[in-house]
């Protein structure tokens, strides 16, 4: 069977079209929905964290079984928008649940877990299968472009949904908020569609039937018994717990302690979401140029921990603009921390037998997914806890981000620790220079 041809610039954005799409579903339940459920309908931190780490939960379970699964099928894309399908449905179930947790928590709580399982089910299926295809059709030397490009795409869903949000959403109700949330998910599912159409090519019979002949549980423990790709899969633990522990307190943050609206919110998390495109195209454009990874990595870190310290201190000041560019500051370093390890993990996804390139991928999925799990709690919890003790919304939420800044100088320290050995395989980690 004749080889099939690698993807180009075009085809990679149009994989960076359906990442956008991810992340635009994503962010309305990480940001909008989750500030909704907090500052509006009056909830714990803890409920909307616990619910988000659930569908992360999911994902633990489900993202290596759709790399095994994405292994033995040469045909992924009419499963990508499968899983698109069920995170849009998801997504408009949990908006449409939540007057019903207000009213009939017996009824609504129970609805709301099977909905953010169907979300987990969505992640897991479209973004595993995507990053395989992507792996897959790039070639090495172009994963790390690839990866800045997929996931620019994404930063720009995320700012997408945000400036639509802050028009669609006006005057707030929880009725205009499905509405917002239908749109949102039916537009996805009909640009996904319509973005993967030909890209899919039937993979090699020979790994597909090597694929096939593995058991699931022989092949994640071949895996894990590589101690290049079981380093990684720690290090994007690690680095994952750290980024992710901001995510679902930054919106009710700012809804608490400066008094803003859902709107206002949802869009001055666009201004975080832009910082992180910016950080993102200057890792891409410069890394190759200067410094390694390992640096790139090292200085986002540092970058986000002192943004975040700026964050916990901005309510002394009352300044709604030094929020933002707190804000701007940590997307910044967010962006140049990511795009590194991205290329790194195509590469090791593909460094080996191509029969396993699905499961090390969804192996990595799940690391990261255990890390935003345990952040998203950490972080909800944390808030809920210090804020009582502390009987300070400004001061709870202001030791959290430290708490947070110091997670960041910890990932920092573990990138210091790393020394340069040459590239892994066929493609550099920062993980796989630490030894």
């Amino acid at each position: 069977m004749t080889a099939p041809r690698a993807f180009g610039f075009l085809s990679v954005m149009r994989l960076g079209l359906v990442q956008a799409c991810l992340g635009a579903l994503v962010v309305i339940i990480t940001a909008t929905i989750n500030r909704t459920m907090v500052v509006e309908l009056q909830l714990p931190a803890m409920v909307p964290g616990v619910l988000v780490a659930l569908h992360y939960g999911v994902q633990l379970w489900l993202r290596p079984r759709m790399g095994h699964f994405a292994d033995q099928h040469g045909k992924l894309t009419q499963w990508i928008v499968l899983g698109m399908a069920m995170l849009a449905a998801g997504v408009i179930a949990i908006a449409a649940l939540l007057p019903v947790i207000i009213a009939s928590p017996m009824i609504g709580y129970p609805l709301m877990v099977l909905a953010f399982i169907v979300v987990g089910l969505g992640v897991s299926t479209a973004g595993t299968l995507l990053l395989t295809l992507l792996s897959l059709r790039v070639p090495p030397e172009r994963h790390a472009r690839a990866a800045a490009t997929v996931w620019l795409c994404m930063i720009a869903g995320f700012i997408l949904c945000t400036v639509v949000a802050r028009v669609l959403l006006e005057p707030f109700t929880l009725q205009v908020l499905v509405r917002f949330a239908v749109i949102i998910g039916v537009s996805c599912v009909a640009l996904t569609t319509l973005a993967l159409v030909g890209l899919d090519a039937p993979r090699a019979e020979g790994v597909r039937a090597r694929a096939a002949a593995l058991p699931f549980a022989e092949a994640v423990h071949i895996v894990w018994a590589d101690p290049i790709a079981r380093r990684f899969s720690c290090f994007v633990g690690l680095s994952m717990l750290a980024y992710s522990t901001q995510d679902l307190i930054l919106e009710p943050f700012a809804g608490s302690v400066f008094g803003l609206t859902v709107a206002d919110s949802t869009a001055i998390s666009g201004v975080h979401q832009g910082g992180s495109l910016i950080g993102m195209l200057l890792t891409a454009m410069l890394s190759t140029r200067v410094g390694s990874l390992a640096g790139w990595a090292r200085g986002g870190c540092i970058a986000s921990a002192i943004a975040l310290l700026a964050i916990a201190l901005s309510p002394m000041t009352g300044s709604v603009a030094l929020l933002r560019v707190a804000l701007f500051s940590l997307g910044v370093g967010n962006g140049v921390f990511a795009i590194g390890a991205i290329g790194s993990m195509m590469s090791l996804s593909t460094a080996a037998d191509q029969s396993q390139t699905g499961v090390r991928m969804g192996v990595f999925g799940a690391s990261q997914a255990i890390a935003m799990a345990a952040g998203g709690m950490l972080g909800a919890g944390a808030s809920d806890v210090m804020r009582a003790y502390l009987s300070s919304d400004q001061l709870g939420y202001g030791s959290v981000f430290v708490m947070e800044a110091a997670l960041f100088a910890g990932a920092a320290v573990l990138a210091s620790a790393a020394r340069e050995a040459g590239k892994a395989r066929s493609g550099e980690s920062v993980l796989a220079a630490a030894g």
